[in-house]
């Protein structure tokens, strides 16, 4: 019995030790009671959603003989709430004999420590959850589970109260209430002579500036400011006479064009300012550029000789001799040079603003693109508009702008679904900046922040709209300066909101001071404002009216821990 009792004892011996040894000087049972001494921190006191993680940094010290040689100690950090929990990364720290790979702490000098991690955030963890140290120590093959340690409670979620005000552009319109044009027709004359020949009528330039007439006489809307006639003669005359056959040229197209006016009924106020003459004289360059297109065998020789000559009655002399020599010079060439060339300048006036507005409601498919997306900025309400963009989209398949304008309106009426259907439409036509910003909005309120940022970054010509939808995906990151620099100058709730998570709470105020936004969630925000600068009376006051006009709120703004004070 003795022998039994003696070989029981000896096997136990080595747990007997170690269980005399955990609560011992320097034993696990030491560590967990001292842990205080460790003068552990959490950074920030409370923690912070930021994009979509929850960070935190813990620093401390072990002290000098703390740290037992042969111990382990695996620290978890975890965010425990009701019904769930989510642990950080965990940390190993052994002492110097250890066996292990985790940080090594020196017996004799203890040595401080740092650590850094982050969680997915949950919506759970919002303000009720609270933060726990877990440790588990080891010593030889015995472990240990210390009692957790509370470190603190809680996740703001300030970041969350970014209010989607996504900005959403239209299409601009090329309108012209007066668009400018000229009829063009040309004249012919023979030889030395400005007469207008009787089937120069006949040519189809003349018989098209006729019909143009006929219908300027028929509409208001049609407005004559003149012609510049700018006349010609063929540079083998002498140059004197060609300068006065020139003058006389433009004289007479200008009388054929007034015959041309009496005939439809349409006269002219101030003669003399109406009929423009812009007598040319002889054609040298036109002659160049005749002959470099026909095909005369040693056309490249002739110029160069005929431009040899400086005087420009041997060079008339030249042409002449070369024109009896070479025939097409004289039957083609030449006689195309003898001319005058009518601009008829003229005015369109277009629809007025009733007229649009009544063409817009009765018959928006007969409009012009530009008349439609002009016409539509005179509708009152998104459903009206969008008929008539619609309408514009029918009627011009081929355009983008009023896809694309459909769309903004349809997010105005809360139909996202149906916007990004136009959007989409707008970008087969032609991806613009405009648009690409449009399905970036819409990427970022769908939750797609990685789409979102490469469809605005591909926007930013489209102007500062862009630059502020950057900066609510930027909040949504955590990229709280970046979203600061690309909201400047802006006065709005969500600027305000990213000067505040940046640590600018003075920015914050006087940005929301000049928003001139009572909602609710701006109301709100404003209290948190007035608590990060100590301003608890005001805080107190903004919630309560933030709750009184939003009743949803309240919840939040009892557990919020932004105003614990």
């Amino acid at each position: 019995m003795y022998k039994q009792f003696r070989q029981q004892l000896i096997t136990l011996l080595p747990a007997l030790a170690l269980i005399i040894m955990l609560p011992s000087c320097g034993g696990l049972g030491k560590m967990e009671k001292t842990l205080e001494d460790l003068n552990v921190k959490v950074s920030p006191d409370h923690l912070v959603l930021r994009g979509d993680q929850v960070e935190i940094t813990i620093t401390g010290t072990f002290p000098a003989k703390y740290f037992h040689k042969k111990a382990i100690l695996e620290v978890t950090p975890v965010l425990v709430w009701e019904g769930g929990e989510s642990a950080f990364r965990t940390q190993g720290f052994q002492g110097e004999d250890a066996a292990g790979n985790h940080d090594v702490v020196p017996f004799a000098v203890g040595k401080r420590f740092n650590y850094s991690a982050s969680v997915d955030f949950q919506d759970a963890m919002e303000d009720v959850a609270h933060l726990e140290l877990r440790i588990k120590g080891t010593l030889g093959n015995k472990s240990v589970d210390f009692a957790p340690v509370e470190l603190g409670h809680g996740v703001i979620t300030t970041q969350n109260l970014l209010v989607s005000d996504d900005r959403f552009i239209l299409a601009e319109d090329a309108f012209q209430r007066v668009v400018s044009h000229t009829q063009n027709a040309e004249i012919n004359y023979d030889y030395n002579s400005s007469a207008v020949k009787r089937g120069e009528f006949r040519d189809e330039d003349i018989k098209e500036l006729g019909e143009f007439l006929v219908f300027a006489a028929a509409n208001d809307s049609v407005v004559l400011n003149g012609t510049a006639v700018s006349a010609f003669a063929s540079p083998e005359g002498e140059m004197a006479m060609n300068s006065e056959l020139a003058l006389e040229r433009a004289v007479s197209a200008n009388k054929a064009v007034a015959r041309m006016l009496r005939r439809v009924g349409i006269s002219v106020e101030n003669v003399e300012a109406f009929y423009g003459n812009d007598p040319k004289g002889e054609d040298w360059a036109g002659f160049k550029t005749l002959m470099n297109a026909s095909e005369i065998a040693d056309k490249a020789l002739i110029l160069r000789v005929l431009s040899m000559y400086t005087d420009d009655t041997r060079r008339e002399e030249e042409i002449r001799n070369i024109s009896k020599t070479y025939k097409v010079i004289e039957d083609e060439i030449l006689p195309q040079l003898r001319r005058s060339q009518i601009e008829l300048n003229y005015e369109i006036e277009g629809y007025t603003d009733a007229e649009l507005v009544a063409l817009c409601n009765s018959n928006p498919g007969s409009l012009t693109i530009e008349e439609v997306l002009y016409g539509a900025t005179l509708i009152e309400g998104a459903e009206a508009k969008l008929t008539v963009y619609q309408a514009g989209a029918a009627a011009h398949a081929g355009d983008w702008r009023a896809f694309n304008n459909a769309g903004v309106c349809l997010m105005d009426l809360g139909r996202m679904n149906q916007a990004a259907e136009q959007f989409e439409a707008a970008r087969a036509l032609q991806a613009d900046a405009v648009v690409m910003n449009n399905l970036g909005a819409i990427a970022r309120m769908r939750g797609d922040l990685s789409g979102a940022t490469s469809l605005l970054g591909a926007a930013s010509a489209a102007g500062d709209d862009v630059r502020y939808n950057k900066a609510l995906v930027q909040v949504q990151q955590g990229n709280y300066s970046g979203a600061v620099s690309n909201m400047s100058g802006q006065n709005t709730a969500n600027a305000a909101l990213a000067k505040l998570l940046n640590g600018d709470a003075n920015g914050a105020k006087t940005t929301m001071d000049n928003a001139g936004d009572d909602s609710a969630v701006a109301t709100y925000i404003s209290a948190i404002i007035a608590a990060h600068l100590g301003d608890n009376a005001g805080a107190d006051s903004y919630r309560d009216a933030a709750v009184e006009k939003d009743s949803s709120l309240a919840r939040k703004a009892k557990a919020d821990l932004e105003f614990e004070h």
